[in-house]
């Protein structure tokens, strides 16, 4: 029987031809998005490792073992991932053999002129449990000696630098990662009524990973409605501020100051929000000013659930002028105005202050601290225009149950 229809084997080839450029374009696509893909799971889970090439002679197991970076070419047992600030004694055992390594980090740029006040702080928190670093500012080391605590604690000197700059150089995320928590506090900070033990277990029983002791309104200097101390009250997470001063706060208010807030002068953070916190400080703006409003990315979750203030054990903030100086209220007002990263005022990284001022030097700081508010709100900006990966986590929408 005649027919007209293509004999079979012809027609299959005819469609696998066909088939061919495409089958060609999704196997380079493949390859191309599986290097992505290996690039990025290695940078995720495996913590920025290597892949060691291994001789032939070795198990087959070790093909595929990840090493750290700069570990690739050492035995793993002799490598040491962390540190700590515990002094060794140049010879011989410790002369006072401890039952346990501090498990938590104390941070203070101090002067000699608040030596007073940086021993009370000091002295409630127990070196059993705290290591302590001490960064001087004024370059003066010696004029602590006398104190019983001295010897044990890190002396770090530079000449006129911030506790932030010294943050950024010395308390980096892998050196401090034997620390649960750090503490990084100002000098002028009355601790009467404070105590590290207590705040510490609050801090874990609440959840929070960034948290600042709350202030004695009644007698400092407070900045900001949320940080100010609810009598009766163990933690809280949001202030209500209708009337002000300040930025207006309602209950429904879900962004700082209103919530997941801390200020500058006594934070304390996880050693995960710190990880991130690191990363945020601008290693050329030195007086981190923006930052605060911006932790909440570091919250590790709800920043309105993980950030919040200590009631029970609080603080008196004295609002000294060192290193230029702690700002007045009015100034204060005017950093908050300017600190929203969706929001640069006409007068942004210009100084705003008086002419009128009892130190040049004090002015001079403010307004850098101005100019650097500024340009942190623009690099924030400049970022988040420029990756195209980023998602917002504070943005996405809870999910519906």
């Amino acid at each position: 029987m005649v027919t007209d229809k293509m004999p079979e084997p012809k027609r299959k080839r005819s469609f696998m031809w066909s088939c061919l450029p495409s089958a060609i374009l999704l196997s380079a696509v493949f390859f191309i998005g599986s290097a992505f893909l290996v690039t990025d799971y290695k940078e995720r889970f495996l913590g920025g490792c290597n892949l060691y090439p291994i001789k032939a002679t070795k198990p087959k197991t070790c093909e595929y073992e990840c090493r750290a970076n700069g570990t690739e070419t050492l035995p793993r047992g002799i490598v040491s991932r962390t540190t700590d600030m515990e002094m060794r004694p140049l010879w011989g055992p410790p002369k006072k053999k401890k039952l346990k390594s501090p498990t938590n980090l104390l941070g203070i740029a101090v002067g000699i002129k608040q030596k007073k006040n940086v021993n009370e702080i000091v002295k409630k928190f127990p070196l059993t449990d705290f290591a302590v670093m001490l960064f001087h500012y004024d370059g003066n080391v010696n004029g602590w000696r006398d104190l019983e605590w001295s010897n044990s604690v890190v002396h770090v000197s530079a000449i006129n630098q911030t506790k932030w700059w010294f943050a950024k150089r010395f308390l980096h995320p892998d050196v401090v990662a034997q620390y649960d928590y750090i503490f990084l506090w100002d000098e002028d900070l009355g601790v009467e009524n404070f105590h590290a033990g207590r705040y510490l277990s609050i801090v874990k029983e609440e959840g929070l990973q960034i948290s600042q002791p709350a202030i004695d309104a009644g007698k400092s200097e407070v900045h900001y409605k949320l940080t100010e101390r609810e009598i009766s009250s163990k933690v809280h997470r949001r202030a209500i501020n209708l009337r002000g001063p300040g930025r207006r706060c309602y209950e429904d208010s879900m962004e700082p100051p209103c919530t997941g807030f801390v200020e500058m002068m006594a934070p304390v953070f996880s050693r995960a929000s710190w990880r991130c916190a690191w990363h945020m400080i601008q290693n050329d703006l030195v007086h981190a000013w923006g930052l605060d409003f911006q932790l909440g990315y570091c919250a590790q979750g709800n920043r309105t659930t993980n950030i919040g203030i200590v009631d029970s054990e609080y603080l008196i903030h004295l609002g000294l002028p060192t290193l230029g100086g702690s700002s007045g209220t009015k100034i204060n007002d005017e950093v908050e105005k300017q600190s929203s990263p969706d929001k640069i005022l006409p007068n942004a990284g210009k100084t705003v202050i008086s002419a009128v001022e009892p130190s040049d030097e004090r002015n001079a700081v403010r307004r850098e601290s101005f100019i650097e508010l500024d340009d942190f709100k623009n690099r924030w900006k400049k970022a988040v225009r420029e990756d195209e990966c980023w998602v917002d986590p504070l943005q996405i929408p809870p999910q519906q149950n």
